[in-house]
């Protein structure tokens, strides 16, 4: 079984490569400018999310003059009609906007077909409903656009708010997978990885590949569009200051769902030598299956001194990059999380349906998407 080792051991070795990245991009200093030019910020609702208030007080909070907030609800019917229209009567920047059409499958798009016409800037920073900005994240943004070429600025995807042991594993899982991720590659090898969580489009580069409707039948509508300007010769950046997920309450099923989903995204957006490197850099359930195969003080002894090394990796970049503290938790989560992703990885290496909002889906190549049965059991209501 040495070659579970070996690949367990070029895992760890592109780990600490993309820690040692991520170092070397937070050490940068962060563009600067003192033109506040106008950004509108598109925020789709689905139900009420864990601190939506407080999620929706930081954006009002943000250290900026000239911005907007446009809440996104599908109908009055929403659990977070009543939550948007009191910050819009609260706050003459936020403005509630019922989705007016439903062009395609994805009903996140759909919301922003609609928010996007409401929109009066050029800058539109899309936001998931539980995400949450630093307060100065807005300058850097206006100082990256400066540049005419950059259609495109994604944030880092770090964490905050868990309380329960499933909010901790995808925090945990967002800022160690993804957020490190997106900056340790674009530092090593100059790609910048397109993440929805918190990403701000210009209106004109977005209005020449189609607008929103474009990619309504689209499930990895960020990484497609991120695909589709670097085609038509746009920059797209990854900005430094890093976007927070916040999730209190996750159950560790809802975790596994969840990423039984993204698997399946994953893999149908990218190709798949691009799927089986994201496996690589999942060497701890290697090491856990040598030790089942190969029992012995050995095969234990690597799989307790790889968990230590995977665990300090995940926490220091969960550090540098301001996510809540894991505490105790912390290494047990590690191992909890790699376990469970590698499982949806590799039920994404084939799976091509998913379940979004009581929908069967199936998903073709680009994360395209179309209905295979018409409704199941309502699925509880995700924005992200």
């Amino acid at each position: 079984m040495t070659w579970l080792l070996s690949i367990a051991a070029l895992g760890f070795f592109l780990l600490l490569l993309q820690r040692l990245a991520l170092h070397v991009a937070l050490r940068r200093s962060p563009p600067v400018t003192t033109r506040a030019v106008g950004i509108s910020i598109l925020k789709p609702l689905c139900g009420v999310d864990d601190a939506l208030e407080e999620n929706l007080r930081a954006f009002a909070q943000l250290d900026y003059p000239h911005f907007e907030v446009l809440l996104g609800v599908k109908d009055r019917a929403d659990a977070a009609w009543p939550v948007a229209c009191a910050w819009a009567a609260r706050d003459a920047r936020f403005k509630v906007v019922q989705q007016r059409t439903t062009p395609g499958l994805n009903p996140k798009v759909n919301q922003l077909v609609t928010l996007a016409d409401e929109a009066r800037h050029e800058l539109l920073l899309v936001s998931d409903s539980n995400a949450r900005l630093p307060s100065d994240a807005l300058w850097e943004l206006a100082a990256l656009f400066e540049d005419p070429r950059v259609a495109c600025v994604t944030n880092p995807v770090s964490g905050r708010g868990h309380v329960s042991f499933g909010a901790l594993l995808d925090n945990l899982h967002l800022v160690s997978s993804v957020g490190a991720a997106q900056l340790g590659v674009k530092t090593l090898v100059g790609k910048d990885l397109v993440v929805g969580k918190s990403m701000t489009l210009r209106r004109s580069a977005l209005e020449a590949l189609g607008g929103f409707g474009a990619y309504a039948q689209v499930l990895a509508e960020d990484y497609v569009i991120g695909q589709d300007l670097r085609a038509r010769g746009h920059e797209v950046r990854v900005a430094r200051t890093p976007v927070w997920n916040v999730t209190v309450n996750r159950s560790v099923a809802s975790f596994f769902d969840r990423y039984l989903r993204w698997g399946v995204i994953h893999r149908t957006a990218v190709t798949l030598p691009t799927a089986l490197a994201q496996g690589l850099l999942n060497p701890l359930p290697l090491l856990l299956a040598h030790a089942v195969l190969a029992p012995g003080g050995d095969s234990f002894a690597l799989l307790l001194g790889g968990t230590a090394l995977k665990a300090a990796l995940d926490l220091s970049s969960a550090r540098a990059l301001r996510c809540d503290a894991a505490g105790w938790r912390g290494v047990p989560a590690v191992l909890v999380k790699d376990c469970l992703v590698f499982v949806t990885w590799f039920h994404g290496l084939w799976a091509r349906t998913v379940v979004w909002r009581g929908t069967r889906l199936r998903v073709g190549p680009r994360s395209r998407l179309r209905p295979l049965t018409s409704s199941l059991r309502p699925a509880r209501a995700e924005a992200s």
